[in-house]
């Protein structure tokens, strides 16, 4: 089983895909997860493994999700306590066979991406700074070699960017420096890539853009241009620094990939149990009942039947609270 898992964790990295491992490094009885056991948790809120029944998994799903949009690590605990410790997320254990569980998430977040169009210097010297920093590095220029950029994973000599691989985290830079400013530029654009960065005067670049705007182009005040934090740049290494600089501080921003349907935030994501008061997430939730118009959602099936069996009464409780 346990290389099962890890086949998926590669899987998952192989695809570019953001994921969280969960595994349940403490439990008490009686209660289904045990010390060991682990999930992979999808940004979607997918679980392929376990960590134990429907009163712990909304809340783990949660702390995943979470943990997928601001990059740390935390330490889950579902009792029956509601006793708070520093460094822990607590939940209450609402659920009748009682217990307590400790689990463990770590967030799992591909490198960044950076695409170059262009085969400048700054280009040049872009690329391997990401490198060395471990990044993913693409390049795509009329005349880009394998010899001008060495460390770049993949190498294009045009700027067909159709059988690339770009998600909406990748960062993409034009550094075209006066060869094909425009072309390039448009390609970026045409992309789902949420930073496009333009290595140009602020005065070319509005000239480049009104062009642009002129054939139609969209999005153009996407563009961040010139390139980089201002940090009173001049020679390219500089300006390499202070893009990669930007970069980083951007990337610490941009939500997870989610490779599933995104699961709301506020009210509708998650309902309350009426019976059990467990919190359940909508877009998973198995049991569900309707009564009056309205939807209620369950952690189990013992708790679909109870309210069931009752369900004006659950529902005028579920109303009042």
């Amino acid at each position: 089983m346990f290389d099962q898992f890890l086949n998926k964790a590669s899987e998952l990295l192989a695809n570019g895909e953001s994921f969280a491992i969960a595994e349940v490094v403490r439990s008490l009885n009686p209660i289904s997860g045990k010390s060991g056991d682990k999930a992979i948790i999808s940004a979607d809120g997918t679980i392929w493994g376990w960590i134990g029944g429907g009163c712990a998994q909304p809340a783990v799903v949660k702390e995943a999700q979470k943990a997928l949009k601001d990059g740390r690590p935390r330490l889950v605990r579902i009792s029956t306590s509601s006793s708070q410790e520093d460094g822990l997320v607590a939940y209450n254990m609402t659920c009748h066979s009682g217990g307590s569980l400790e689990v463990y998430v770590e967030p799992v977040l591909p490198r960044p991406h950076i695409l170059i169009l262009g085969r400048s210097p700054v280009a040049r010297t872009l690329a391997r700074l990401a490198k060395a920093i471990n990044y993913t590095v693409s390049v795509a220029a009329p005349g880009a070699d394998r010899e001008a950029f060495p460390d770049a994973d993949q190498v294009r000599s045009d700027l067909n960017l159709g059988e690339l691989k770009i998600s909406p985290q990748a960062m993409i830079v034009v550094s075209t420096q006066g060869e094909d400013d425009e072309e390039a530029l448009e390609a970026a654009l045409r992309t789902g890539a949420t930073y496009v960065a333009f290595v140009a005067s602020r005065a070319k670049a509005e000239k480049i853009k009104e062009s642009l705007g002129a054939r139609g182009i969209a999005s153009l005040d996407r563009v961040r241009a010139p390139a980089g934090l201002n940090i009173q740049a001049r020679f390219q290494e500089e300006i390499a620094v202070s893009i990669l600089a930007e970069i980083i501080q951007v990337s610490k921003t941009v939500p997870a990939q989610q490779s599933g349907p995104t699961i709301l935030a506020g009210k509708t994501d998650a309902a309350r149990d009426p019976i059990c008061g467990m919190s359940v997430v909508i877009t998973n939730a198995k049991h569900r009942s309707e009564f009056e118009g309205r939807s209620f959602y369950f952690c189990c099936a013992g708790c679909k039947r109870a309210f069931d069996a009752q369900p004006q009464k659950y529902a005028l409780a579920a109303t009042s609270q």
